[in-house]
């Protein structure tokens, strides 16, 4: 089977960096998976794309050395094993928030006996090689997305969780629900809750990645030792590229009418 590139990054205690494609496009997320871009992952929780649009992307993703991951819209059997059947090497689920939910959803990404999912790999299968079904339980990762204050109290007991992989924190939904706001960072109360969230992690030897919107939040989590970090996704890095290109031919413009 094809190996989890990010897996192999994670034994060389090297950060992967994932892009994030909230846009329908598959040419974007080629783009994407050609840029440098350790992995990039489809969004189905919060862009405005169904399924068979995700199924493209991943395709795309696919063709590129970029390890192709999705995050699901909710922990549903259903949409995981179909999402790790369109070839998804990884799947973020969002608002785990205990043990029980934490549990069903590293279920749901194994075979059995280790787990619920059902064999049909499909895409699957093409990406990953005619042995999938023997070694998809230690390649695939689920990561449990950490967003609430109950989720963030029970993280020890959350990484109790054998088939888990590890985490992913949401830190706007999670700043939201400590009171912060969407836009936390460095809030010393949100610097500190990303830094437990870590050593419960790396203390049960599990994976932790975390989206990080500031540009320095993606710097300093990488200082921090995060396995993964994305820096923002498709839309943020668009805008920014657009202001920088308009911000320049502004500031040439305004040293012509000077001189």
């Amino acid at each position: 089977m094809r190996p989890n590139n990010l897996k192999q990054l994670q034994q060389q205690k090297r950060t992967a960096v994932n892009a994030w494609v909230s846009m329908g496009s598959g040419y974007l997320a080629e783009v994407l998976g050609h840029t440098g871009f350790d992995a990039v992952t489809v969004d189905l929780q919060h862009a405005p794309m169904g399924f068979d649009v995700a199924v493209q992307l991943l395709q795309a993703i696919s063709s590129t050395p970029a390890v192709p991951m999705a995050r699901c819209a909710g922990s549903t059997l259903a949409e995981i094993n179909k999402l790790l059947d369109a070839g998804a090497y990884g799947i973020i689920c969002p608002l785990i928030d205990s043990v029980d939910e934490a549990a069903f959803f590293a279920r749901a990404c194994r075979y059995p006996p280790r787990g619920a999912r059902s064999f049909g790999p499909a895409r699957g299968l093409l990406y990953g090689g005619a042995d999938y079904l023997a070694k998809a339980d230690d390649q695939i990762l689920s990561l449990a997305m950490i967003e609430t204050t109950n989720a963030l109290e029970q993280i020890e007991h959350i990484m109790t969780v054998d088939e888990l992989d590890g985490v992913y924190v949401g830190p706007s939904d999670l700043g939201i629900a400590m009171g912060l706001g969407p836009n936390a960072w460095p809030d010393e109360r949100m610097t500190q809750a990303v830094e437990h969230i870590l050593q419960a992690v790396h203390a049960r030897g599990k994976y932790a990645g975390i989206f990080c919107g500031p540009a320095d939040m993606g710097e300093a989590c990488t200082r921090m030792g995060y396995d993964l970090v994305t820096p923002g996704n498709d839309v943020h890095l668009l805008r920014a590229g657009a202001e920088a290109r308009i911000k320049g031919v502004h500031a040439a413009q305004r040293a012509e009418h000077a001189t």
